[in-house]
């Protein structure tokens, strides 16, 4: 891995790094009206009464998943341990068991065709054993009775089907299952062995390298795991990765690299990790408190490898109760008949839309419409929520669903919306105590991250990849690019050459969408200890968005701390807002809620603002799927382009688990595999095909050895046959960082002469890379990339010079003679 200085990691990087406040957003209001110090957040306010102090800040991703069907209890990640590790076998003990009996067993043997002479009972222990397994694989995202795409090309069994197949998968789900058992303690290739009949060694073999390759077991940040994960598994190293993005996916996607044997550099465009996981410290007169302003609620336990990191670290789950009680604009309980009515309701109508999608599915998937419009007409046709109350309540379920999908009702796919729910993770919703920055910090600690590195361009070719960030140049044998789906939107890392249509296309139809936070710290708990969220009902149809739902966190932040949600249409208007009128809006809200019931709403301490969609680093919050989109554009997104050189994860990359820190971190797993993959082909193919020059690069080499004309990295070949400038021109730019006469390969275009001549007036080759791309319509390849006509084109070049030496070599020859 080569940069241009030696600048090392920062260790402790800043929480009030300028880059996470929106540049262009002014505060002196909010410093001048509610507190008497800058909103620094080393200061606390003196007076418990006092006005608060305001900041913006910006999060993500935590889309409300209101029901998932429980894995059985036996296959949750906190109590499988009756799963495996009999009594004879070594290693420490799992957590102490509930109550009830649990069958304990000796020996666990693998056995799919079992023999007549196996006594019935202990064939109904092992189909149980099997069942509970399998379920546990299911919850991770393992089908029942199948391989999975990554099992298929990774050839764990020679033949897809049959019983070697059947064999693998319980094989498979036994090595899973013991793992999950006990996630502080490294399983061991010896210790997966002990359990199963030596005649399936092949096939543990083959299960035990898939899992931990892929990061199924083995992963994490608990001290028996992290120690083995900082060096490559095997002693091989291969090759250097440049990851963008230190978020949850780049993150553990560096871990995971790492140990497969690369070396890794991340880079970083904020001073600090996590991207849209962001926990902010409150505090002021003594109280204390631990916001999170992106992504917050672990979305199902069941199977979630953050509930593994969990265990890790020792830290207790805080389930989020279901008691949501809803108030009216007026501060009255919402009458819990009526309540239930316009649920039920309001179910019917989805599952209206989903019947008729059904019945047209092969129109809907040409002619896409809205969610929102959809579900209005069956509103009037049925006569849904014609009562004022009704259609507040109403009103609140769908801002509930912006919420969970970031975005409006009318931006949504009526087809694909809800195309996750299959996948999603079973079990309760959880806080993490401390906030999930917890997560982060482990996951960091002893990666190489440089700070302040916001990444400007990315260039690849069939060599290699360079890479732009704050003045430096990063040369890697490939990059993974982990940004934000708003991030691509916006284009604000240049690619050369430029992605692939098929991509774009797949960027500008996923939808981006915006969800924003109030965090308030209050001197005490007023709104009562029993509950984690309210709502708020809105008469404004198109602010129904606005302080809808309540999340208390004082039972994990260590205060009373309160967060309220902005979602919808709200979420776009907010940003428009000055903080100080946003808490204000907020205090008038609570205080028409509990006013009226004799219950006082003190001054905050503290208050913090979000403003997703004006961070530079994000410009939204998370991904949704949009009218004319579909779940296959997860999968675009998610694919590796420049023949396995740029790599993509993130939420926005992940169909099954998208808009949820689970699916950023196991799109980080997915892609270190498919990197893994990818340089293990390429050395197997041609294991010196970097170091190696073909025979028609190097003719080539020769012809621009003498360039018609060059600037900096830049060499153009002129037509021979033609004087015309709109004449074709062969231009070639050498990608490599000059100070240390790297060079890691060529990148060609067809250009006309009069372009060329164009670009050597233009300053620098990052300035002339953009003009190419943005005002010529350039598109740059590698040398096998070229066209016919860049090949007729270097053909007449290589005869002209080869007519010219001879025509010299002859008229030297009559001259001596």
């Amino acid at each position: 891995m080569e940069a241009t200085d030696n600048t090392p990691p920062q260790e402790e990087p800043s929480d009030s790094n300028p880059n996470d406040i929106v540049s262009d957003y002014s505060l002196p209001e909010s410093d001048a009206t509610l507190s008497p110090t800058p909103p620094d957040e080393s200061q606390s306010t003196e007076n418990p009464s006092s006005a608060p102090q305001v900041i913006i800040d910006t999060p993500v991703s935590d889309s409300l998943e209101d029901s998932s069907e429980p894995v059985p209890e036996d296959t949750i990640d906190e109590q499988p341990q009756n799963l495996v590790d009999p009594p004879d076998e070594p290693g420490p003990a799992g957590p102490s068991l509930p109550t009830r009996k649990r069958r304990r067993r000796k020996k666990f043997f693998t056995e799919i065709n079992g023999t007549p002479s196996v006594a019935k009972n202990r064939r109904a222990g092992l189909a149980k054993e099997v069942d509970i397994e399998s379920r546990i694989a299911v919850s991770v995202g393992f089908p029942i009775d199948s391989l999975t795409e990554e099992e298929i090309e990774a050839n764990v069994v020679p033949t897809v089907g049959g019983a070697e197949q059947a064999n693998y998968i319980v094989v498979r789900n036994h090595i899973l299952a013991r793992w999950r058992s006990n996630v502080s303690v490294w399983l061991t290739r010896e210790h997966a062995l002990e359990s199963i009949r030596s005649e399936h060694k092949g096939l543990v073999d083959s299960a035990y390298n898939f899992l931990v390759e892929h990061g199924y077991i083995n992963f994490g940040v608990g001290p028996a795991i992290k120690e083995p994960k900082l060096r490559s598994f095997d002693g091989v190293e291969r090759g250097n990765v440049v990851i963008v993005g230190a978020g949850l996916a780049g993150l553990i996607a560096a871990r995971q690299l790492v140990f497969l044997g690369f070396k890794v550099v991340v880079l970083e465009g904020r001073a600090r990790p996590g991207g849209r996981v962001k926990t902010k410290k409150m505090k002021g007169d003594g109280a204390v408190a631990a916001a999170d302003l992106g992504g917050s609620v672990l979305t199902g336990i069941n199977g979630n490898p953050l509930g593994v990191l969990a265990r890790q670290l020792g830290l207790p789950l805080h389930k989020v109760r279901d008691i949501c009680p809803l108030y009216l604009p007026d501060g009255e309980a919402v009458d819990s008949e009526i309540d239930s009515k316009v649920e039920a309701s309001f179910n019917k109508l989805l599952d209206r839309v989903c019947k008729l999608r059904q019945a047209v599915i092969e129109e809907v998937k040409s002619v896409d419409v809205a969610l929102g419009t959809v579900l209005e007409a069956f509103r009037q046709v049925y006569g849904v929520a014609e009562d004022p109350e009704e259609r507040m309540l109403l009103d609140w379920h769908l801002a509930n669903l912006e919420y969970a999908n970031a975005s409006l009702m009318s931006n949504l796919s009526m087809a694909y919306w809800d195309q996750d729910d299959p996948y999603e993770m079973g079990g309760d919703h959880c806080f993490i105590p401390g906030g999930n920055e917890t997560f982060i910090r482990a996951l960091a600690e002893d990666l190489p991250i440089f700070y302040n590195r916001t990444v400007e361009s990315i260039i690849y070719g069939i060599d290699g990849v360079l890479v732009y960030a704050g003045g430096q140049e990063f040369c890697a044998d490939m990059v993974l690019c982990t940004v934000p789906l708003g991030v691509l939107k916006k284009g604000s890392i240049e690619f050369f050459p430029e992605l692939p249509q098929r991509k774009r296309d797949a960027i500008q139809r996923l939808g981006f969408g915006l969800l924003n936070k109030v965090a308030i710290l209050f001197p005490y708990n007023f709104w009562g200890g029993d509950i984690d969220t309210f709502g708020h009902l809105s008469e404004d149809p198109s602010m129904r968005g606005e302080f809808f739902l309540f999340y208390s966190y004082s039972s994990v932040s260590g205060g009373a701390l309160l967060v309220a949600l902005v979602a919808g249409d709200a979420a776009v208007k907010f940003e428009l807002m000055s903080p100080v009128e946003s808490v204000r809006r907020v205090l008038n809200t609570l205080r028409g809620i509990f006013n009226p019931k004799g219950i006082a709403v003190p001054d905050p301490i503290q208050a913090v603002c979000t403003r997703w969609g004006k961070d530079n680093f994000t410009y939204g919050s998370y991904s949704y799927v949009a009218v004319g989109s579909s779940g296959d554009d997860y999968d675009i997104l998610a694919e590796s382009v420049g023949d396995g050189r740029v790599f993509f994860a993130g939420e926005a990359t992940n169909k099954q688990y998208p808009a949820t820190m689970h699916g950023a971190f196991l799109s980080g797993m997915r892609e270190a595999a498919n990197i893994f993959r990818v340089a293990k082909r390429r050395s197997l193919s041609s294991p010196d095909k970097l170091n190696s020059v073909t025979e028609e690069e190097d003719e080539l080499n020769k012809l621009f050895d003498a360039p018609d004309l060059s600037f900096d990295s830049f060499s153009v070949l002129f037509d021979p046959g033609s004087d015309d400038v709109d004449s074709n021109s062969l231009l070639r730019v050498k990608i490599g960082i000059e100070k240390f006469e790297i060079v890691c390969f060529y990148l060609y275009a067809l250009i006309s002469k009069r372009h060329a001549m164009e670009l050597g007036g233009v300053d620098g080759d990052v300035n002339r890379m953009r003009m190419l791309s943005e005002q010529f319509g350039v598109s740059w390849v590698g040398r096998k990339g070229l066209s016919d006509a860049a090949r007729s084109l270097i053909t007449c070049i290589k005869l002209a010079r080869s007519n010219n030496n001879g025509g010299n070599q002859v008229q030297s020859n009559v001259t001596a003679s």
